[in-house]
Formats: structure tokens, sequence, C-alpha cells
């Protein structure tokens, strides 16, 4: 059905250093397919203090945030849901009638996937990254019962500082690492300049029993096939992004679609 714009509609968005077509197309999907008054709109900013006050002031319903602004949003906001303490990292806010609370919906979705795919919480990781997504994957996993693991980050100062926060170890690289698990929380495999090269190298996926990647564009990445094609289990970007995204749509609008309808939107906003 088509859908008009009025007074009455409300406004979703995002923050980004880097605007993507994923939250826009999924989002802006279930909205037509459920006949709600809702538009999705994808911004950056050069002024974030200015760019959050405004989602207060102008009664914008809900705001997804992506990196950078995920740890800088944090004293922006009115109030922080357990999701986000945990972690110190925020991907999610909503306008509660000039009330900003804060979510991460990225924890929410990888915890999730921990369990439906049952990972076995003596497992031995090996994560790969340090930035706020990075954080979210750690804690998400440390908070699942995961206790032998290694943050694997050339920046030492934000290596050690994830390491400490979730429990785990530090290394500037997999030299000595042996894993179970392989986690690249990296965007080496993402559409763009690295999307030819791998997070691990073979022998490391070789010797691993499963592989969680999360970057999402391209869907299956270049890890992730190389994983299918030695027959190890995996975990998918593509399956965190859409469970965070479903859990937004929730905290917007009230309304949970049925699986049918999140796997339309899934590929549509995929293609």
């Amino acid at each position: 059905m088509t859908r008009s714009i009025n007074r009455d509609t409300q406004l979703c968005m995002s923050l980004s250093g880097r605007p993507g077509n994923f939250g826009t197309r999924f989002q802006n999907f279930l909205y037509e397919a459920l006949d709600l008054n809702y538009v999705y709109k994808a911004f950056t900013t050069r002024d974030l203090p200015a760019a959050i006050g405004g989602i207060r002031a102008l009664g914008i319903r809900g705001c997804a945030v992506s990196m950078p602004f995920k740890e800088a949003c944090i004293p922006l906001v009115d109030s922080i849901d357990d999701s986000a303490a945990a972690i110190a990292s925020i991907n999610t806010i909503v306008n509660n009638d000039g009330h900003l609370r804060a979510y991460n919906t990225d924890y929410i979705a990888v915890r999730s996937l921990i369990e439906q795919h049952g990972l076995g919480t003596d497992m031995h990781l090996a994560l790969r990254g340090s930035g706020g997504m990075a954080k979210a994957v750690a804690c998400a996993f440390r908070d699942a019962g995961f206790r032998l693991g290694t943050i694997v980050a050339r920046n030492e100062a934000t290596g050690r500082k994830l390491a400490e926060t979730s429990g785990f170890g530090w290394a500037a690289d997999m030299l000595g690492v042996q894993a179970d698990l392989l986690v690249n929380v990296t965007p080496i495999g993402m559409e763009g300049p690295e999307k030819d090269q791998l997070a691990f190298e073979r022998e490391t996926v070789e010797r691993a029993n499963a592989v969680f990647d999360v970057v999402a564009l391209p869907p299956e990445t270049l890890l992730i096939k190389l994983a299918r094609s030695l027959g190890k289990p995996v975990i998918t970007g593509a399956e965190v992004i859409v469970l965070q995204a479903v859990e937004q749509f929730v905290l917007y609008t009230g309304v949970r679609p049925d699986e049918t309808l999140i796997a339309q939107a899934s590929a549509h906003a995929l293609s």
C-alpha cells in the first residue's frame, strides 16, 4: 500500500560516521508492510550534542547509533538500559516525551545468537577487534558464561581495556593464540577496500571449531565462505544486523513483526 507523510508521521533515524542503507530499507519496509505511520532516515553529523539535542527538541521517536558515536552519546542521554550499561556502549536511543533512554541491541542480538547456535561456554574464543561493537560482542560472550578467550587487537590500549572489561586475555596478533571459536569484529571483509581480505589466516580457520563474523555486508564474507567450505559451523553478521534491527523496531513502535515478515524485510534490506 502507498503511504503518505503527514503531520502525525513519527520520524526515526540513524547516526553513523558512514551511513548505510540497511536500517533505512529494513525499517521502512516494515513500516509500510504493517501500515505504521513512521518514516526512517539515515544521517551523519559533525556536531553530536546538537544532533542528540535535536532528537529531544523535535520529538524524533528513535535513533540508531553506529560508530564512532556509540560511547560519545552516553553523557547526552537521560537514562541507560541494562543492555547498554553492562558495556558502556549504546546503539539505540528511544525518545519518550523528551526523555532519552539508551539501549544496546547489538549486545541483545549476540546473546541471542550464542544461545540459538548452542555455542559451548567451554570453548576458547579469539575475538579480533576492540571498538564499540567489539565491546558489545565480548561482553555478550562474557555474560553468556565464556571464561576462556583472547582479545586480538593491534591497538594495545583499547585491546587491554576491552580484555580487562570482558575478563579475557589480550594479544596483539594471533601468534601463539589457540582458539576453538574465531570472532571477527573488525571491518576486514566488509564491502570496500578490505572485502577480499581474511580476518584470520586459513590455517587458523582450519584449526577452529566455529567461526562468527560480525561483518554484515556482504552477507557472506570471505571468512564465512572459507569456514563453510571447511565444514565449520558459522554465525554471520547478517544474522546480527537483522536481530538487532528487529529489537530496535520493537523499541520504536511497540510492535513485533512475525518471522515471515522479518525474513522479507531482511531480504529486501540486504539485496
